[in-house]
């Protein structure tokens, strides 16, 4: 085990997440997938193919999730809002090595498993906008960026189109036979910050994450030609934490 679960926050007593269904359906599952849908991996070679990796993603859609945890160039422990885990689905979710979230409280357990998981090398996802929306980033909480001070590791931009269409629900599916784009884009590294990291220097971070990735969804604006599906219909409002930072600064 690494030295480096002894850093605070610790994480040497917390277990790895499961990892039978995250490797083992990863390939019939894309296959599944694709029977359905059209989908286009961009720029998976930017992807560090080992060390610890934080894959950060817009989200627009019900099936962001599991597309970034069947189509990342490595296996994705992704950070899910724990009501999610319950019955058939939360026991699928837990085999699939998912990590769950209590986004309305302090989640020390959340914050370990996911550092577990860096720490060994491996890698984890998390939505900075913390719910679905149009994709723009307008929101973008800080776990990513604290993520990257307490590991050191490098931040992979993820921009996905085509996951809900104009108009859509925040469940609802994209048509049968559409074209979904996934770019990876360049890492960017934060820099490990010694305990204790102050909220300024989180919200610092999370600014650079957040034009860091902002430019990825340029970028891959022009790459595809493609475009957000704009925002949810006003009466699918999925409720979330007024935390976050902004481009006017922390709040």
């Amino acid at each position: 085990m690494s030295d480096a679960h002894a850093a605070l926050p610790r994480s040497a007593d917390t277990a790895f997440p499961r990892t039978y269904l995250l490797h083992g359906l990863r390939p019939l599952s894309g296959w599944l997938i694709r029977r359905r849908y059209d989908v286009l991996v961009h720029g998976s070679e930017l992807v560090p193919a080992q060390g610890p990796v934080i894959f950060a993603a817009n989200h627009v859609g019900i099936i962001d999730g599991p597309l970034l945890a069947i189509y990342a160039p490595r296996p994705v422990h992704a950070l899910t809002k724990a009501e999610m885990f319950e019955g058939r689905l939360g026991g699928f979710l837990r085999h699939s090595g998912q990590i769950p979230l209590d986004r309305y409280a302090s989640d020390p357990a959340a914050v370990k498993s996911c550092l577990r998981v860096l720490r060994d090398g491996a890698t984890i996802g998390i939505f900075p906008e913390g719910h679905r929306g149009d994709g723009e980033l307008q929101r973008f909480h800080r776990g990513a960026a604290y993520f990257a001070l307490v590991s050191g590791a490098p931040v992979v931009p993820v921009t996905m189109f085509g996951t809900r269409e104009p108009g859509g629900r925040s469940g609802s599916l994209p048509a049968k036979g559409g074209v979904i784009d996934i770019l990876f884009g360049e890492p960017i590294t934060l820099g490990a910050q010694p305990w204790p990291r102050t909220k300024e220097q989180v919200a610092h971070s999370s600014l650079l994450l957040r034009e860091h990735m902002l430019a990825h969804l340029a970028t891959s604006r022009a790459a595809t030609g493609r475009e957000l599906p704009g925002p949810l219909p006003p009466d699918d409002v999925d409720p979330d934490p007024a935390t976050g930072v902004t481009e006017q600064g922390a709040s």
